[in-house]
């Protein structure tokens, strides 16, 4: 093989390679490499249905997000967790957001993304109750949530709507853990409870307990749950924050168009020890509720009913203004693209 042929020869073999390599990093089906998103979540519960879906649909990804979840109990904690830089975004009570701002933060936590608009508790008698009233409670014993929290602040709201007043007309217990209320609930203590799903649907169904009122059916419309982060996170990943807020639109949507036990199954990874016929249920009843917001934008209306809920509860430190610590402006940009 003469000189010019070799030369040929290799030539033809190094644009082959490069030809090649430049095929592998144009095709489309090349996997780009996803940026990671930590979100802290302030309870597993089936009420946040949609940021499972977007988890196990696959909405993350195609927004070329990967999304990794942790469960930090107690709103407190999961903004701790969020302020310290354990997480990138948090999912919890908008009321957080609020008291963080109240205590002077040079970086708030701003609300980007609604995912529930109304309470998720129900109240479980521990007696099945045929003809239910509001006033049956009075001189009973009520297992509530922990001060401070929605749950708690929406419970007292329903309450006093009713005519009752919850420290004066109720013995009233409010000093057991988040974790652990079901449980006291369950051993024996308390006539009433508060309970979030799906353990409200598994005492029904094992006869510990019966669900006779919806918190969520008598409160209105809240930004019980949101995405929230700091404010200077905010500024630097625009382009993050908008794809997240796409994702669970998409899953916002997905979980309008379903049904109550499509929806059950999609999330069923997440809630590996729950019976899929009690999900079904639990799904169900907050969807007849509309208790899964249809789109992430945070309403100023509930944002004011937030703050009235708060106020009423005793739990209000100030008013804040609804565009200081609320920002639509993702969630307006993703529905309209």
């Amino acid at each position: 093989m003469n000189k010019r042929l070799k030369f040929s020869f290799s030539f033809l073999l190094i644009a082959i390679f490069l030809f090649g390599l430049a095929a592998c990093n144009n095709n489309p089906e090349t996997p780009k490499k996803l940026e990671k998103v930590r979100i802290a979540e302030v309870t597993r519960s089936i009420f946040y249905a949609p940021q499972y879906v977007a988890l196990t649909q696959g909405f993350f990804k195609e927004e070329g997000l990967d999304v990794t979840l942790t469960t930090v109990p107690g709103g407190d904690k999961t903004m701790t967790a969020l302020i310290s830089g354990g997480a990138d975004v948090a999912l919890v009570g908008s009321e957080t957001s609020i008291y963080v701002y109240a205590q002077g933060s040079n970086d708030p936590v701003i609300n980007f993304a609604q995912l529930t608009q109304t309470d998720g508790t129900f109240l479980v008698s521990r007696e099945k109750i045929d003809n239910f009233s509001w006033e049956q409670l009075k001189g009973t014993t009520f297992l509530g949530q922990r001060t401070g929290g929605m749950p708690q602040m929406v419970g007292e709201f329903v309450l006093k709507k009713h005519g009752i007043d919850p420290h004066n007309e109720l013995n009233l217990i409010q000093n057991i853990d988040f974790a652990n209320i079901a449980n006291a609930f369950a051993s024996g203590t308390g006539d009433f409870v508060q309970l979030f799903e799906p353990t409200a649907s598994i005492f029904e169904k094992e006869g510990r307990g019966y669900i006779v009122a919806s918190f969520g059916k008598e409160s209105g419309h809240v930004p019980y749950t949101s995405f929230m982060t700091k404010e200077s996170f905010m500024k630097e990943n625009k382009d993050t924050v908008e794809k997240f807020t796409r994702a669970i639109y998409k899953a916002q949507q997905w979980v309008d168009s379903h049904s109550a036990e499509e929806i059950a199954k999609a999330v069923e990874p997440y809630f590996p020890d729950t019976d899929l016929e009690i999900m079904t249920t639990v799904v169900e009843r907050y969807k007849s509720q509309g208790s899964f917001a249809t789109d992430p934008i945070l309403e100023e209306e509930e944002w004011n009913n937030l703050q009235n809920i708060m106020d009423e509860a005793g739990q209000l430190p100030q008013r804040v203004d609804y565009k200081t610590l609320v920002d639509t402006t993702f969630a307006e940009s993703v529905i309209k693209k």
